[in-house]
């Protein structure tokens, strides 16, 4: 009997992935096939960056040139399945009508959107609804914010219609393309391979460093190029804001190690950098996301390594980074943008010149995660931490759930907070 029913259970669900994999597809051929764009195309010429529609008739017709069309490639497939399931398993074949209703539910929807139904879109479209976004892009399932950007952002991303699973497969889950990019940290080793490897995705990149150099990477035929440099200073965080207003993706990555050091200033010196510098940079850039655009595109990137869970042989980094990844954690809970981790295990650096792994190997590997919209990005030698990373953030994301509450917090707080940081460094 449970034999039985988990595998009528896995016909349902499976039928229901295949469907899904089936629109996404379909969306892609779209894009590519011309004899398919020439529908689709009328899709995107229903709606205006508010997601209000142009005109109520562009809107019917895109109905009947795309959706209906596509829904009707998402039957026939699911009768197909239908039929596979029948010849494999004929005791439990049925499941597999799950997905056929779930097609005709789309396909019910767009007909009634074709034919001017009233409150049809309000019911059946709910990816093209108007209105403020009260959440950023969803991870798993797609959501108004996350479909926004495949109309607004990069028409050549962002595909997947419900579930997000092609996208994350593809690496079309996070366009960087034309994104203006901002690295702290960008005279470090991690710092200049990632400027290397968000330029060569065509990303637009801005160097943040506290030395007074300009920041210079390869170009793609292996020639030296300048990378836009600016100049800033710990617990001067609030002097970028005007950079920041302009910046899609802030990557915070800068940071210290004193290694085995334990006296006041290098206890100072390693939360103040390593922690609430970071931790200012990250609220600072919170107040720049203000319209639906900068909710849907805009992201932090926080370098928290490893040493959240794993020993760094090194206490106080430890220690410090553990802080700002718990904060980390506790601000994404209601942060008005993406937040992304980077759990990163040794590499080879000026702050760890014995580290295992290559920065630029490091660095390829963020960025191909970060394009399948992982939002806890691991990339380490140690396996434990595959393991150990998303218990405890899982527990402790928890516990903030339980026993915080959403706060706000506003400028003048960072800049009290600036002031006390400076007021503290002049005593250490």
């Amino acid at each position: 009997m449970i034999n039985s029913l988990i595998s009528t259970a896995a016909w349902v669900v499976g039928s229901v992935i295949w469907i899904e994999l089936v629109r996404d597809f379909y969306h892609l051929a779209s894009h590519y096939w011309p004899s398919l764009y020439r529908l689709h195309v009328w899709h995107h010429r229903v709606f205006r960056p508010d997601l209000s529609v142009v005109s109520e008739k562009i809107y019917r017709q895109a109905q009947w040139r795309n959706d209906v069309p596509e829904c009707l490639v998402m039957l026939v497939l699911s009768l197909l399945l239908l039929a596979v399931a029948y010849r494999v398993s004929p005791e439990h074949y049925w499941g597999a009508f799950a997905g056929c209703f779930y097609t005709l539910s789309f396909l019910l929807g767009a007909i009634a959107r074709g034919s001017g139904i009233k409150g049809a879109d309000q019911l059946t479209d709910l990816t093209h609804l108007p209105g403020t976004f009260l959440t950023v892009p969803a991870n798993w399932l797609v959501n108004r914010p996350y479909h926004w950007r495949h109309h607004f952002d990069n028409q050549n991303a962002y595909y997947s219609g419900t579930l997000t699973i092609v996208d994350k497969l593809m690496g079309t889950a996070l366009s960087l393309k034309g994104k203006s990019i901002a690295v702290t940290g960008a005279s470090g080793t991690l710092g200049k391979a990632l400027l290397q490897h968000l330029r060569t995705r065509g990303a637009k990149v801005i160097a943040l460093s506290s030395k007074h150099q300009e920041i210079s990477i390869p170009g793609a035929k292996g020639e030296i190029e300048p990378v836009n440099t600016i100049t800033w200073q710990v617990g001067q965080e609030s002097e970028l804001a005007a950079q920041l207003e302009k910046v899609d993706i802030l990557i915070i990555n800068h940071g210290i190690n004193v290694h085995g050091e334990r006296t006041a200033a290098a206890i100072g010196n390693s939360y103040e950098i390593n922690t609430f510098s970071s931790w200012r940079l990250l609220e600072l850039f919170f107040t720049t996301v203000r319209t639906n655009k900068d909710i849907a595109c805009k992201e932090v990137w926080v370098n928290t390594s490893e040493a959240e869970v794993i020993p760094a042989l090194s206490p106080l980094y430890e220690l410090s980074k553990r802080a700002l990844g718990d904060l980390v954690t506790l601000r994404r809970l209601d942060a008005p943008c993406v937040v992304r981790k980077l759990i990163l295990g040794p590499f080879k650096s000026n702050l760890n010149p014995i580290g295992v792994m290559s920065a630029d190997w490091v660095a390829k590997q963020i960025i191909n995660l970060a394009i399948r919209d992982v939002r806890n990005i691991i990339v380490t030698i140690n396996p434990l931490t595959f393991l150990a990373f998303p218990i405890r953030e899982f527990m402790l994301t928890t516990y903030f759930k339980l026993f915080s509450r959403r706060t706000f917090n506003s400028i003048p707080v960072l800049q009290k907070s600036e002031q006390l940081s400076q007021e503290s460094s002049k005593t250490i």
